[in-house]
């Protein structure tokens, strides 16, 4: 780890199991360097992708647009 940081992976995994709480359980998986947003139909997905982007918003978090897909 750069700087000497040795328990960055883990402790950014907590921070974004808290932040995302709600949406773990139903509507998104988040790893290390993974955010998902799953839905069974296209009108629900962008309807949850919404609440994701929200959530992030009102978190000081960034998403890199060029690793984004959709």
């Amino acid at each position: 780890m750069p700087f000497g940081l040795k328990n960055a992976d883990a402790i950014y995994q907590r921070l974004v199991n808290k932040v995302f709480a709600t949406p773990i359980a139903n509507t998104m998986e988040v790893y290390v360097d993974d955010m998902i947003t799953k839905s069974a139909k296209e009108v629900d997905h962008v309807r949850d992708l919404d609440k994701t982007f929200k959530i992030l918003r009102s978190y000081p978090m960034k998403i890199n647009p060029k690793k984004c897909t959709f």
